[in-house]
């Protein structure tokens, strides 16, 4: 296992509290819930009518060729989008106050071919807490081919990592359904998280979740589309396709961008900043004017506020954000923000092929 990793406490300590009482005056003065409201619940319905209206189309009607492929591209985004504003927030517990809601939420992970259990280890426990540190936070170290950090081994063929990154990033909804959460729920070690012991029931709820997830998606559409196998199976993987590069993309540019740091703990295990000024340094948000990206996103662009407040539902991140950047500059600490989509992507490339070329400077604070 990984040295035990810690965090400083003498860095910056009243950032957070300070940081904190602001946010709680926000709600408390606005008499306003930390979880969902109606623009959740209709976030909630919005998606989930789509994708299942979707999904019985493409099974029950006989649509030309054309249109099935088009039904599959729309499925494959409408099921990255339940994944990101539904499934995210439900099993954070931050969608609803009642926990039972929750839960049951919390397993549309299951219905679009992820597993909840497996997903709250290796995100909610490994990635908010360890955030970008090598050795640590696997969401880094997923693809061998790609350099995702300062601090992993440069090879030749990352030189041209920037031109085939994003050919990965669409093959990444395939794994994650068909190898990735095999991988994590049997690994006795995920970062410092000891993972040897499951309870019974996850295990039957994983082999029978995954089976219902290819009962959906792979046997029905061969018994009851009418097209040729081979255009079904490519419109399956168009599905994954879009529905991994949605969810990729995403989550790089929340991550993996110039603005971000990589930081390593010392030969004591100990992080040079406190846990709070750690999330500020590694996250970054993009788009945050953007009313259709805030729709869409499920909060992710507003990935500072998320890894700062895990548990508050992500309609409310864009109001905070003010609070948090303002309170963050009052302490000179830098809030990671790129202003658009676009600005972000480029971001995002310019680090990929600098990654591929040296090691980048990691800034210090």
């Amino acid at each position: 296992m990984p040295v035990k990793v810690s965090f400083s406490k003498s860095q910056h300590p009243d950032f957070y509290t300070t940081l904190n009482k602001k946010v709680e005056e926000f709600f408390a003065s606005g008499k306003i819930s930390k979880k969902g409201n109606a623009l959740m619940l209709f976030k909630v319905l919005f998606y989930s009518i789509v994708f299942i209206s979707t999904y019985l189309i493409l099974i029950i009607f006989n649509t030309p060729v054309p249109i099935q492929f088009l039904l599959w591209a729309v499925l494959g985004l409408f099921i990255a989008f339940i994944g990101l504003n539904i499934s995210h927030d439900a099993v954070h517990g931050s969608l609803s106050s009642n926990k039972s809601v929750n839960k049951i939420l919390g397993y549309s992970f299951n219905v679009i071919g992820g597993n909840s259990y497996v997903w709250n280890i290796t995100h909610n426990i490994v990635h908010h807490t360890y955030t970008n540190i090598e050795g640590h936070d696997e969401d880094i170290e997923q693809i061998p081919l790609l350099r995702m950090s300062p601090h992993q081994k440069l090879r030749k063929v990352h030189r041209h990592q920037y031109w085939y990154a994003f050919f990965f990033y669409s093959l990444s909804s395939l794994s994650w359904v068909f190898i990735k959460d095999y991988v994590k729920f049997f690994k006795k070690e995920i970062g410092n998280y000891n993972n040897k012991t499951h309870p019974r029931i996850q295990y039957f709820i994983l082999f029978l979740s995954k089976a219902v997830y290819y009962t959906l998606f792979i046997v029905l559409p061969f018994i009851f589309i009418n097209a040729p196998w081979w255009q079904i199976l490519l419109g399956i993987i168009l599905m994954h396709i879009v529905q991994g590069l949605t969810m990729a993309i995403i989550f790089m540019l929340a991550h993996v961008v110039e603005e971000t740091d990589y930081p390593l703990p010392d030969n004591t295990g100990t992080m040079e900043n406190t846990w709070a000024v750690h999330q500020l340094y590694t996250t970054a948000d993009f788009g945050r004017n953007n009313a259709l990206l805030n729709f869409l996103c499920g909060g992710l662009n507003f990935q500072v506020e998320h890894h700062l407040y895990p548990k508050i539902c992500h309609v409310h991140y864009k109001r905070i954000s003010v609070i948090v950047k303002e309170t963050a500059e009052s302490f000179n600490l830098r809030y990671n923000d790129n202003a658009t989509f676009f600005s972000a992507i480029s971001s995002h490339i310019r680090f990929l092929k600098a990654l591929g070329r040296a090691n980048p400077t990691v800034t210090k604070h």
